[in-house]
Parts: structure tokens; sequence; C-alpha cells
């Protein structure tokens, strides 16, 4: 039997959505105070690796003064930590901070208790597969974007 990867994805990916999505509005004013947009923002960065400045924007499809205007919003939260490259002082790399992770965590779509309790339900060894294979469409998901046409600007 052959199974069609494009229609297993098109198939899981709403499924797994469904049963793990918070249907609420977020608003700057919220105990975060992060945007719909603020929270896409945080989770494109890590904590541990750190990205440029330039290279956001770019995978964003956002102007440069966009990113920046958001980045030190969220700086001044404590969401993120922009530190100039070493190598080069005028570029800077912007990293996830753990108050960041944990605002990120608490304003996503997909909500956190729910997951959890979604990934409890697999042994230790599907478990790691489900999330290795998530990453991995994640990487194919953002190297389709930096090949795609840059999109009309917003501000996250």
């Amino acid at each position: 039997m052959h199974i069609d990867p494009v229609a297993a994805v098109q198939r899981c990916y709403p499924r797994i959505y469904q049963a793990c999505h918070v249907d609420h509005v977020r608003r700057v004013s919220s105990p975060y105070r992060l945007s719909a947009k603020d929270s896409a923002f945080l989770a494109h960065l890590d904590v541990k690796r750190s990205v440029t400045t330039g290279r956001l924007a770019r995978h964003l499809g956002v102007a440069a003064s966009t990113l920046s205007a958001a980045a030190g919003r969220l700086e001044s939260l404590g969401y993120i930590a922009r530190t100039p490259k070493e190598r080069d002082r005028r570029t800077i790399q912007i990293r996830l901070t753990e108050l960041g992770a944990r605002a990120m965590s608490a304003t996503s779509v997909l909500d956190h208790q729910r997951v959890a309790a979604m990934l409890g339900r697999l042994a230790s060894s599907e478990r790691r597969r489900a999330v290795k294979g998530l990453e991995l469409l994640a990487k194919a998901a953002d190297a389709l974007q930096a090949d795609a046409p840059r999109r009309p600007d917003f501000s996250p």
C-alpha cells in the first residue's frame, strides 16, 4: 500500500491543530503584553541559538526597520536579547530569553497542557520520533519560505 506523504500531512496536521488549538484573542494588554504577531516572532527564536536580525527579517518577510522596532519592544519586556556579532559589531544577533520562552509558550496558538497530554499518550520512543519529524518538517518549511518571493511587510 502506497502512502501519499502530502495527503498524510494534510490529514494529520489539521487533527493536531484541532485537538490542541486555543480559541482566544491575544491583546497587547494581556498579562504578557504580546500580540499574535509578537508571539509568532518569538516562535522563530531559540534560547540557545541566536539569529541575525537581517536573516530573521528576510525569513519573516519584513523590513529591517519593522523587525528592529518589534525587537526593541520585545527586548524591553525581557523576552529577547540583542547582542552585536563578535566579528562584525554592526550585525545584531537575537535570541530568546528564558522569560521569552515562557511567554511564547503561554501565548502559543497550541495549548501547552493539550500538547503535553497528546505527547503523553505516546511511548517515549514514539514521542522522540514524532518531535524529530516535526523538527524536520519545520526545517523544510523554513527552507521553502527562504526560497519564496518576499511577502508584503507586516508589523509584528
